[in-house]
């Protein structure tokens, strides 16, 4: 006897939180506009790709952050255009599909919708100008290594429209450094992870070493867009279509960097740990559920009789055009049936004419036409069997006209015998299934006897045949689908014989001396079609070859075979106790999702609903319009994703940059660029005692610890390395500015408008926190 399988039971999971997913949040408030404006006071404006900040700088936080976007929008009934910036291009659905962005990557390229945004800026800085003028010198941020173009345009914008009297440029993640540091003298390593760029700036005694700075096209805007790839690839017919605030808020929810990429990778899909790090985030959807007015029992009743009635009608209406039909070719047949026994006694010229008068080319055509008219009335009958009316027939008075000779009937008897005719034949055909099928009833009844009968006697000697038949037509199935397969090389013994049944084929038709070919040419007079040399298909066994050509023979067997199958295990889940669902052949074709990449890759860990119904035979309708089924597919599974886009950071190759990561670059800095002088006083020594992180990717969670581990790696053992966040990653560039306003240092950088219309929009005035002239 088989051995007893011992069904383990799955540990009961708790179920997975899921996370709504977020979009943009309309503002309930206004921006403030500032009470408080002071002339003199610097501006601090923190011009960010992602977010202005905007403040004076007697206060130590801005006063307004708005994001770096604006709008046109018509207003049909008022027939304006209205310029809409910051939050409140967010109010209205309508004007966010006309949203833009002054920049293109770190660079500003809009300079109509700069100057909007510059206007919104200090009109909610409360702003009052003399005569066009504006009365408070101005510090803004730069990208790094700003091209000369850029701040050109913006000392036209600044000197020109806003008449300025002075203004200064710095770098954001420089100042985010100074506001940190209780120095301005201080030396580190700062790693600007900005919205467009992220930059690694060796500073030396307070002063940014920009010969020596290295950046890295990647930083968060291209970090969302890359995640929204990812799942785009991941979920290609997802129902609801992912925006860019949606990916936004996904990455800066869920994505961490990983303290161990490779380790985490390897793993991260393994279930214990597909536990933790898998995160569930369903979009909104609508489930109608009880919508519908449910419909009473006589109502539904009422439909049933209904649609029973129509169809018992139309098979009525059906069944009478059959019989029509089936008359008219009855009484063709009997004609030329008559016509056929009148040909044998005429000669060749006078059986061409009557072929000819009754339109037949000759009597080949005359034989094909018969051919074709004894299947369709065979075919008539056989659909009948079983149509007829269900009331009992007589067969002693119910066609009284068969036995009467057609001399001594009139012209109307004898078309009414034709009719009696065929339902005799149709009588009799249906006589003839209720037999065969009354015999094979009684066959299947004495084979389930014989089959309870061995089960009562020896169940152990009945699950064991009955599962060595199944093991045998499991094997067979299997050669099927390999022989199947094996059609698909060209070079198999298989696809070798079709592409002979093929040459053989057309070598019959541009004249063959084979024997088939002979044979077929002998019995020219058989032919289906008026062409006498193509006499194909006159023997049955010319079909053959189609039937090995099209592989239909061999998905007849495996349709067979499969059912065959199907039949036997459902005796055996009935009967056996040790055959359970796993053990069938469907089971053992499926896949285990605890050990599918995939699976866990897409649906996390836990098993796929949809494929747990199915094996459950549920009705495939009723799984489509299932309420969890439809919220599951609105359900996105966020696993590898979260490391593996911060990953790039410190290995941008990931997404396709030929550029070294943030790591390797420190490394060549510290140890080729400076010199390895790890020695005290020495500049390297200098750089890792203050590796500082800001910008907006600083949030991500393991950033500093990943820089630590990575900074250990390549430096000498035992290097004092010490790695902080800002305190504001985002903000700190700003209260860096504010902080600056008041020191020596920036009342020496200012270029004044008499500066500019001096020397022009090239010149520049050098400060620690700055770009530099490369003049």
């Amino acid at each position: 006897m088989a051995p007893t399988k011992v069904k383990t039971e799955e540990p009961e999971l708790p179920p997975q939180k899921v996370h709504l997913l977020r979009d943009v949040v309309p503002p309930t408030d206004l921006d403030p506009i500032y009470s408080n404006y002071q002339t003199g006071v610097p501006i601090a404006l923190d011009i960010g790709c992602s977010s202005f900040k905007i403040g004076l700088t007697n206060s130590p936080e801005p006063h307004n952050i708005f994001p770096s976007v604006a709008a046109r929008y018509r207003d049909r009934k008022a027939l304006k255009t209205l310029t809409l910036a910051g939050k409140d291009v967010y109010r209205d659905s309508l004007v966010r599909s006309s949203i833009k962005t002054p920049f293109d990557g770190p660079l500003v390229t809009n300079w109509d919708y700069m100057e909007v945004l510059l206007d919104y800026s200090l009109a909610h800085l409360g702003v009052v100008g003399d005569n066009g003028r504006l009365n408070n010198p101005l510090i803004l941020t730069e990208p790094v290594g700003v091209p000369f173009s850029q701040r050109k345009n913006m000392y036209e914008i600044l000197f020109e429209a806003y008449q300025a009297p002075k203004v200064t440029f710095g770098i954001d993640s420089l100042f985010s450094f100074y506001a940190n540091s209780t120095s301005s003298t201080a030396s580190g390593l700062v790693i600007g992870t900005g919205h467009e760029s992220t930059h690694v700036i060796p500073v030396l005694h307070g002063k940014g070493i920009l010969s020596q700075t290295k950046r890295i096209d990647f930083g968060g805007h291209q970090a969302e867009q890359f995640l929204g790839k990812l799942l785009s690839l991941k979920y290609p017919y997802f129902p609801s279509k992912l925006n860019a605030h949606h990916t936004s808020n996904l990455f800066r929810d869920f994505c961490y960097v990983s303290k161990d990429y490779q380790e985490e990778i390897d793993h991260i899909l393994d279930m214990d740990k597909l536990e933790e790090a898998d995160i569930i985030v369903q979009a909104p959807v609508e489930i109608n559920v009880g919508t519908e007015k449910k419909k009473s029992e006589e109502e539904l009743a009422r439909q049933a009789a209904k649609r029973r009635e129509q169809g018992k009608r139309l098979q009525e209406q059906a069944q009478q055009k059959r019989l029509e039909k089936l008359i008219q070719k009855q009484e063709e047949w009997d004609y030329y049936s008559k016509f056929r026994e009148e040909s044998e006694k005429l000669n060749k010229s006078e059986l061409q004419a009557r072929l000819e008068t009754d339109g037949f080319d000759d009597l080949a055509d005359f034989n094909k036409y018969m051919s074709g008219l004894e299947k369709s009335l065979k075919k008539a009958h056989d659909q009948d069997i079983g149509e007829g009316d269900n009331h009992e027939v007589d067969p002693a008075s119910a066609w009284p006209l068969l036995d009467t000779p057609d001399d001594q009937l009139t012209e109307e008897q004898i078309k009414e015998k034709r009719k009696q005719r065929l339902h005799k034949a149709n009588y009799d055909a249906r006589e003839r299934s209720k037999e065969l099928k009354r015999q094979q009833e009684e066959e299947k009844a004495q084979y389930e006897r014989e089959q309870q009968e061995w089960r009562e006697k020896d169940l152990e000697d009945w699950c064991n045949v009955k599962r060595i038949h199944l093991a045998g037509l499991i094997s067979k199935y299997k050669e099927s689908i390999k022989l199947l397969e094996s059609f698909k090389d060209r070079k198999s013994a298989a696809a070798q014989q079709r592409m002979k049944n093929i040459a053989d084929l057309a070598n019959d038709e541009s004249g063959s001396t084979s024997a088939a070919s002979r044979k077929r040419r002998r019995n020219a007079n058989s032919t289906i079609d008026n062409d006498p040399n193509d006499t194909f298909g006159a023997n049955d066994d010319d079909w053959a070859v189609y039937r090995d050509i099209s592989n239909q023979k061999i998905e007849e067997e495996l349709g067979e075979t499969n059912q065959e199958i199907l039949s036997l295990e459902e005796e055996l889940l009935k009967f056996d106790p040790n055959f359970h669902h796993e053990d069938t052949f469907a089971a053992s074709q499926t896949f285990d999702w605890r050990n599918s990449v995939l699976h866990k890759f897409i649906h996390g860990p836990r098993q796929n609903i949809t494929i747990a119904m199915q094996a459950e035979g549920i009705n495939p309708d009723e799984i489509d319009n299932h309420p969890e089924i439809i919220r599951k597919n609105h359900q996105i599974h966020v696993n590898v994703e979260r490391i593996r886009v911060p990953e790039i950071l410190f290995q941008p190759h990931i997404a396709g940059l030929d550029q070294a990561g943030i790591s390797e670059i420190s490394s060549d800095l510290l140890n080729r660029s400076f010199g390895s002088s790890f020695y005290e006083g020495g500049d390297s020594l200098n750089l890792i005692r203050d590796v500082f992180v800001t910008g907006g990717l600083a949030h991500l969670p393991n950033f500093t610890t990943r820089v630590t581990n990575d900074f250990t790696s390549f430096l000498p053992v035992g290097a004092p390395i010490r790695v902080r966040t800002a305190r504001d990653p985002i903000g700190d560039s700003w209260r860096g500015m504010q902080k600056w306003a008041s020191s020596e240092e920036c009342e020496n950088s200012y270029i004044s408008k008499a500066d500019y219309e001096e020397y022009g929009p090239e010149y520049i005035k050098e400060h620690g926190l700055g770009n530099v002239s490369l003049r």
